[in-house]
């Protein structure tokens, strides 16, 4: 494996590390000084920690990096830094000199069949999907297979989603459907999936959270609610960490978009006055992914039967002063096969 693709910087900013994240699909990197000696590491969950206390990605890699990060030295032996990359499930463990030099890197991959890296918390959090909608944005595809069949692969996209939760030990599933209800039950149904599934039928067009009234009574613990039309690449555990150590009603996951301005602006201050000149800058935003995390009392703040979108019930939410997160998480690892453009772009 090539570790150069791996490597930045401590003069770039955590915007530069997320999109060589992004670029080459890793969680984690290796950072260097001017002399091209050992900094350290930077994680995305490293990233996350700061955008979520100081809501910056100008910050200089190099003023925020963990103190002591897992590392090898020459004479470390072989089985303990293969012990310590499963207790960790690291990506990799560069060994560094006496000269603060790397020597080498191990990966993952050297030791293990890349499928076997699970996540290192696991936890069994019921997951309701919201799938019943029409997929107004994939029609015509859309008037044939309901949005939750369309094919990922080898699976669908509700499969896909079954998946990502049930690697973090979650295998209880409600599944809302309303569009072609029959056609996603009998489908599922028949695949013989090893996960509790219960479905449940929206008679009319409910909203994003609509839906969830029905669930009155049937939840009782902390939930994740996703769109059916979503993907997150993300380990799911610290997003429920991050609800839970904030004491949030609701969390958010929020994926960060970049937007280049390939002009220079101009900021003015009275009379035409110029106060600012920047070349070209890049606006960041965070956008609402279609996933969140719900404590269920929540579920009785949604009122019957009506028309509800989960917009609604965060608004609700601010106006009685409760807590509300968000998470981020990077632009690469936010999937809205629910557009044709990503949908293609997801099959290529």
């Amino acid at each position: 494996m090539e570790i150069k693709k791996r490597i930045i910087s401590d003069t770039f900013t955590l915007l530069d590390a997320l999109k060589l994240m992004d670029s080459t699909g890793y969680r984690s990197l290796i950072v260097l000084d001017a002399l091209n000696k050992f900094k350290g590491i930077l994680s995305i969950g490293d990233i996350q920690r700061i955008i979520i206390k100081d809501n910056k990605l100008d910050i200089i890699i190099g003023n925020i990096l963990r103190k002591n990060p897992r590392i090898a030295s020459i004479n470390t032996p072989f089985a303990e830094i293969k012990e310590v990359m499963i207790k960790y499930r690291m990506e990799f463990i560069p060994v560094i000199n006496s000269f603060n030099e790397i020597e080498t890197v191990y990966f993952w991959e050297d030791f293990f069949d890349i499928k076997t890296n699970i996540p290192l918390v696991q936890f069994d959090t019921p997951v309701v999907i919201i799938a019943g909608g029409i997929g107004n944005r994939l029609k015509p595809l859309t008037n044939v297979l309901p949005k939750p069949l369309i094919p990922i692969g080898e699976k669908t996209i509700l499969e896909d989603i079954f998946e990502r939760f049930s690697k973090h030990g979650c295998n209880t599933f409600y599944i809302s459907v309303s569009y072609k209800a029959d056609l996603i039950e009998y489908y599922i149904q028949n695949q013989k999936l090893p996960y509790k599934l219960h479905f449940f039928r929206e008679e009319k067009p409910m909203g994003t959270a609509g839906s969830l009234f029905l669930l009155k009574g049937q939840i009782n613990e902390t939930l994740f609610v996703s769109n059916c039309d979503i993907l997150i690449e993300q380990d799911y555990s610290e997003i429920l960490n991050y609800h839970r150590s904030k004491k949030n009603e609701i969390t958010i996951v929020a994926a960060l978009k970049h937007y280049p301005i390939p002009y220079g602006t101009i900021e003015t201050g009275i009379n035409g006055k110029l106060l600012k000149l920047i070349e070209k800058p890049e606006l960041t935003f965070k956008i609402n992914s279609g996933m969140y995390i719900l404590e269920p009392h929540l579920i009785d703040e949604i009122p019957e039967n009506q028309f509800f979108h989960i917009t609604n019930l965060i608004e609700k939410v601010l106006k009685r002063k409760g807590k509300v997160g968000v998470f981020p998480v990077s632009e690469k690892s936010w999937k809205d096969i629910g557009s044709w453009e990503e949908l293609k772009e997801h099959l290529r």
